[in-house]
């Protein structure tokens, strides 16, 4: 790392290069919809994305992959176009839209140059209001989730993060996975995707982010348009997640995958939520333990120093509920043992002795420079703005960014770190080929 004094902090990015109060335009429908509008005329494109409050949280457990089931079905076909005929309209323009299922939200995103705006936001709504589900689409969007998951069944790095999952939240929702498990999917009928629509898919919390080559009224006028009259009063409020139980002790899980060459490892706990106050502290951490230069502490003592891993980092996943910390390992099988050993010990050195100035100095220049980067493009701006409404960050987020992150002191990051990262409780999830343990000599 390059060392840099604590006084040395780094200069934060111009604040009008930067989303804020004076150039995002927020407008709430009065049917629920929050709109969210920043104007690009340096390229002649417009990014549409949003979502609406229908996850997998929802999903019955005999169903599930059901919210997703559904989100994918949307374009196979509406009361005013045929799937073949939505394509077209896309591909005609050089446009593109698509659906994804989250386990709050199901989101949507498209680019289109400016003038074609109005038909992304015809197939939006089209989507949303009237899609019908035909059998025939049906059925092959099943055999391709079937297929998916029979690959995932495979994959040594999903399956070791599922089984994670099963450990830290048992008893808890997030413990099932969004696309669900194939004998759920299997039984999901047309009838299921109709009625989960019908009940769940509605304006209230819906959230639409444009930006672009537009002008903020006019993008507003449209979505007014096509969306402003839209209602369901049987539309279930945002589902409502408790904290998981914290486990007690440091739990193993296998998961078997005969005849993998690889196995892969997570080993972590439960967090905070986006919007708790050590977030930044936490996140900075994090970038200390797994993520800076050569993927940080971990990648240095795991990947770089013992050889041990092809790939070895950690990660924050803070979202609407509590989040996880994680470490994540990709190894060769007769090397699981150490790289856990490896690992737990990093863990415990980094609860313990905490971080150097040098380190947190290092990671807040990152933190700061590289929010210009992820702002470049259009796409870049809109999903900011989905994330300063998802979390209530304020309009003012961005522009108050760099001074939060170099606000952020070693204190803080230790403390964060000894309230979540408890070393003996941990959860430890490995996919991959069970090596058989060595017979001690007598």
């Amino acid at each position: 790392m390059t060392g840099r004094s604590s006084a040395d902090k780094i200069l934060p990015p111009r604040r009008y290069s930067l989303p804020g109060p004076d150039d995002i335009r927020r407008t709430v429908l009065p049917n629920g919809i929050t709109i969210l509008c920043r104007s690009n005329f340096n390229s002649p494109s417009i990014f549409l994305g949003g979502y609406i409050q229908a996850g997998s949280l929802f999903d019955p457990v005999e169903h599930l992959g059901l919210a997703d089931f559904t989100a994918l079905t949307l374009l196979r076909g509406t009361q005013k176009r045929d799937m073949q005929a939505i394509f077209e309209a896309l591909e005609s323009r050089g446009a593109s839209f698509s659906f994804s299922s989250g386990a709050h939200t199901t989101g949507f995103s498209g680019r289109s140059l400016a003038e074609d705006m109005p038909v992304l936001l015809e197939i939006l709504a089209e989507a949303v209001l009237y899609p019908t589900f035909p059998l025939e689409q049906v059925e092959k969007l099943r055999a391709q989730l079937l297929t998916s998951l029979a690959i995932r069944g495979q994959d040594t790095a999903e399956m070791a993060s599922l089984t994670f999952d099963q450990i830290v939240f048992e008893d808890h929702p997030y413990r099932h996975p969004v696309d669900g498990w194939p004998e759920t999917v299997r039984v999901i009928s047309r009838d299921d995707l109709e009625l989960y629509h019908r009940k769940h898919y509605g304006p209230k919390g819906m959230c639409i982010a444009v930006v672009g080559a537009v002008q903020a009224e006019k993008a507003i006028e449209q979505i007014q348009q096509v969306l402003g009259a839209w209602e369901n009063p049987d539309q279930p409020g945002p589902f409502q997640v408790n904290p998981p139980e914290l486990l007690n002790k440091t739990e193993r899980r296998h998961c078997e995958i005969p005849e993998k060459s690889q196995s892969d490892i997570v080993i972590g706990v439960t967090s905070l939520r986006r919007k708790d106050p050590g977030f930044l502290s936490a996140s900075l951490g994090n970038s200390i333990l797994g993520q800076f230069g050569m993927m940080g502490r971990i990648g240095e003592t795991v990947r770089e120093k013992s050889g041990l891993a092809y790939y070895a980092y950690s990660s924050l996943n803070a979202g609407i509920g509590p989040g996880t910390w994680e470490i994540s390992a990709g190894v060769n099988p007769n090397n699981v043992e150490k790289t856990i050993e490896l690992i737990r010990s990093e863990v415990s050195r980094f609860v313990n002795e905490g971080v150097t100035e040098e380190e947190l100095s290092d990671s807040q220049a990152n933190f700061i420079g590289r929010l210009p980067l992820s702002l470049e493009s259009n796409a870049g701006v809109a999903g900011s703005l989905l994330n300063i409404e998802r979390f209530d960050l304020g309009l003012d987020y961005y522009h108050r960014y760099p001074e939060l992150v170099n606000a952020v002191t070693q204190e803080q990051v230790v403390e964060t770190a000894r309230k979540y990262l408890l070393p003996d409780r941990l959860a430890i999830a490995v996919a991959g080929s069970q090596v058989p343990k060595k017979k001690r000599k007598r």
